[in-house]
């Protein structure tokens, strides 16, 4: 991709409700003649459970019929073939993320959106979930820095000595029954942390899995391996992926 951009939809404008749906009034907008009454809604509003559903079943639709293919294995990704190029359209609630090999067909696809729904273009995506995307001309650069120093802050590892690897080699972590027992909460906090993380940082996948076998009933043993992989990060906390120009452009089109 050349860019990544994002655009943004007003979660509630222009969905349908394919249920009946009542709210009540409002608290300083209750009618004096009937305050018992309720609102019936004919669209889904933000805030409504049903309005991430709504949306979807709406811009899916448009987006198939403007030629797009839905994905087999992620719904919520959508692509569309030209002779040379391609265009990507991933949705994330009332986000959508969109890149193409081509410039001009995302100036396209802003256009198209636009002409159909409430929608503003947020830019050029820098920042998503966590992940930090940096674009240049070379490339596209994703890693999540700092959520890496979050993570060292949330578990109070912020001062620790830095490691050149995430695991002591050799090392073969067992169950270590006769080992002293840890905090469970604590223990699975880390890994949850660290499976996020694995997103951007695969040279962390293995001793991160490795460790997660034993959230059960986690040992000092165990642990002593989770903080060496916060050691880890903490000498290598800008690593991440690099993708080459040689093939890719993405955005995000956001609500109003």
């Amino acid at each position: 991709m050349q860019r990544v951009f994002v655009y943004s939809h007003l979660l509630g404008t222009n969905r349908k409700l394919n249920e009946e749906v009542y709210v009540a009034q409002p608290p300083g907008f209750v009618d004096p003649k009937f305050p018992d009454h309720v609102y019936k809604l004919n669209k889904a509003h933000y805030g409504l459970k049903q309005a991430p559903r709504a949306w979807y079943d709406t811009l899916s639709t448009f987006l198939l019929s403007k030629g797009f293919v839905c994905g087999k294995i992620d719904s919520t990704l959508f692509l569309k073939k030209y002779p040379k190029h391609i265009i990507l359209v991933q949705i994330y609630v009332d986000d959508i993320i969109f890149g193409s090999t081509n410039p001009k067909l995302c100036e396209k696809f802003e256009l198209l959106m636009k002409s159909e729904y409430k929608m503003s273009m947020m830019g050029e995506l820098t920042f998503f979930l966590g992940l930090q995307i940096k674009q240049s001309e070379k490339g596209i650069f994703i890693n999540q820095g700092k959520y890496v120093h979050e993570m060292l802050k949330k578990f109070d590892l912020t001062s620790c000595t830095p490691m050149k690897t995430p695991m002591a080699p050799p090392l073969s972590l067992d169950k270590d029954s006769k080992g002293k027992p840890v905090d469970v909460t604590l223990y699975r906090g880390m890994i949850g942390s660290l499976l996020y993380l694995t997103a951007s940082r695969p040279d962390i996948m293995y001793s991160t899995c490795l460790c997660a076998r034993y959230q059960a009933e986690p040992k000092e043993s165990h642990l002593t391996a989770v903080k060496r992989i916060f050691r880890y990060l903490k000498g290598t906390p800008n690593l991440g992926l690099w993708y080459s120009k040689c093939w890719v452009f993405v955005g995000i089109l956001g609500s109003n």
